[in-house]
């Protein structure tokens, strides 16, 4: 028999406004010892020189943190100009330098090429996997490091620093971006200041959305540790649910739930009588999720497989 999980059946999800100078895996451990739950998963790492959104995953909700981890994210970035880093961002040394300062025309000539699905190298300092090793471990024993280039995507950039501001301080320019999953800020700064005839890296970094989650729904660290003292968890949970709100519900009459509940599959046409879900050639299909619902609570992700609907992660609420 294996040995029961200490903790409390905490279930649903905290964002908590993460400062800087902290890693995410030490916010999961402050969450884990203020709402005593007995699982507890993030939604995203952030560097510890990052600030803003880290959803926190409680019991049932670790079920849904890959769809938290693959949805947008929205970030504040800083870019530092003529100044290369070989973590690129503020925390390495310095390794190059470049007199030159792009103009605001130059870099909204240039963010076109970085917008869709485009290749980018992660940074030397990352957690990917070389060889069985982390790449920041290779890096920081200053071993060679080869890291291929990914395909992610990049659905807007937009530029925040005013002309005035500009011209104040030319060093200097921060963006808004919009961006999928497995994007590296660091690299986005470290190659558009190469495709502007100069270096630099980023120097400051804020997430201002992840998800379905953002700034309005976070606390703080502070409001986090008063959890554990004089405040129910409850209060500042949100659903399991919430993760899911950007996917199609189906609705299960009560024996439905039970047989999903209980991992088996249910016939597709009777429950898209009363919840129409398109399944055309560019609707549901066997690579789309689904979130199945009994009223207010979720049973179960599913997928459209066939005639059938079958569960994915069947929640235990």
């Amino acid at each position: 028999m294996g040995r029961r999980r200490k903790g409390k059946p905490v279930h649903g999800w905290l964002v908590v406004d993460k400062p800087q100078g902290i890693t995410s895996t030490r916010v999961v451990s402050r969450v884990r010892r203020a709402t005593d739950a007995a699982k507890v998963g993030h939604g995203g790492t952030l560097d510890p020189l990052a600030t803003g959104i880290l959803p926190i995953a409680l019991g049932e909700a670790t079920k849904t943190v890959s769809h938290v981890m693959d949805g947008r994210k929205v970030y504040r970035l800083d870019i530092r100009w003529g100044e290369a880093r070989d973590t690129d961002d503020a925390e390495g040394r310095v390794t190059e330098t470049r007199a030159h300062r792009p103009t605001l025309d130059e870099v909204r000539a240039a963010l076109p090429a970085f917008l869709g699905t485009v290749s980018q190298v992660p940074p030397r300092f990352s957690a990917i996997k070389v060889d069985g090793k982390r790449a920041y471990d290779l890096a920081r024993a200053d071993q060679p490091v080869d890291l291929s280039p990914r395909l992610v995507r990049i659905d807007a950039i937009d530029i925040l620093t005013a002309e005035a501001e500009a011209r104040a301080d030319p060093d200097r320019i921060t963006l808004l971006v919009r961006s999928g999953k497995g994007t590296y800020m660091r690299s986005l700064a470290r190659d558009l200041a190469e495709a502007l005839g100069t270096c630099a890296h980023m120097s400051g970094l804020r997430r201002l959305a992840c998800g379905p989650f953002d700034e309005s729904q976070a606390i703080s660290l502070e409001k986090l540790d008063a959890v554990g003292h004089s405040l129910d968890p409850s209060e500042l949970l949100l659903s399991v649910e919430t993760a899911l709100d950007d996917i199609p519900a189906l609705a299960l009459t009560d024996a439905e739930a039970c047989r999903l509940s209980l991992g088996q599959s249910l016939a597709v046409l009777p429950v898209l009588s009363r919840s129409p879900v398109d399944t055309g050639p560019e609707g549901a299909d066997a690579d789309t999720v689904l979130r199945a619902m009994a009223g207010s609570r979720l049973v179960a992700m599913v997928r459209i497989v066939g005639g059938e609907i079958r569960p994915v992660r069947v929640m235990n609420l």
